[in-house]
């Protein structure tokens, strides 16, 4: 018997700032699992996490004030017991990378089926480390290579969170209308990340962009 069987179901709680992602999320789990609370900002977050104290806290890595590693830092000491897995849109290696330094068992993309997220739900919360497939060799890669290295880009670290999820999407191609539907934000706030990645990154169009994240393994 595993550990998730022997104390019943579960108890999930979400940390994401899109209240449509959060009650699409809710639903879907619900069959599965109990979702005991949700949260979308990091304050909100840490506050609640701490009150009730789930056995899984499934958060995102990009939040506009601080996101899943600031959450984590303020939750892990206080409170060991509870387990952290990333769900998010962003699969660069850097995030991915970041978040299990910072403690989190796992990293899957928003990209997963319902029954795919309530089964990597139930590893976490039974110690297992979860990974969507093309992700666990940027980790592996990463601590087998420099285990006590940080990741760091002087270029990339001018960017904001919001910005570098623009960036990635527009490197795989997507059109502006696309980005703005995938990040729930409009078209006029996409043109204007694009503008501030290029002026950053002192680049002149998407195509230097796109091969510029291409080496850095954003896309």
């Amino acid at each position: 018997m595993t550990d998730t069987e022997a104390r019943g179901r579960l108890r999930v709680f979400l940390v994401d700032d899109h209240a449509m992602f959060r009650a699409g999320v809710r639903a879907e789990l619900g069959v599965h699992v109990d979702v005991i609370g949700e949260a979308s900002t990091v304050s909100e977050a840490v506050t609640r996490i701490g009150t009730l104290q789930p056995d899984v806290v499934l958060l995102d890595v990009h939040m506009p004030d601080g996101g899943g590693r600031a959450v984590l830092d303020s939750i892990r000491r206080s409170h060991p017991q509870v387990r952290f897995l990333a769900l998010s849109v962003s699969d660069a290696a850097e995030d991915v990378i970041g978040l299990i330094r910072a403690g989190a068992r796992g990293y899957v993309t928003k990209t997963i089926s319902p029954d795919e997220l309530a089964n990597a739900v139930r590893r976490v919360a039974d110690g297992d480390a979860v990974f969507s497939p093309r992700l666990a060799g940027f980790v592996l890669d990463a601590f087998a290579a420099r285990p006590d290295a940080p990741v760091a880009d002087p270029e990339l670290d001018q960017l904001t969170n919001r910005e570098r999820e623009v960036l990635r999407l527009l490197a795989r191609g997507y059109a502006y209308k696309e980005i703005a539907k995938e990040l729930f934000i409009s078209i006029k706030t996409v043109e204007t990340h694009v503008s501030n990645v290029l002026r950053k990154l002192q680049m002149s169009n998407r195509y230097e962009l796109s091969r510029w994240a291409a080496d850095r393994r954003l896309v």
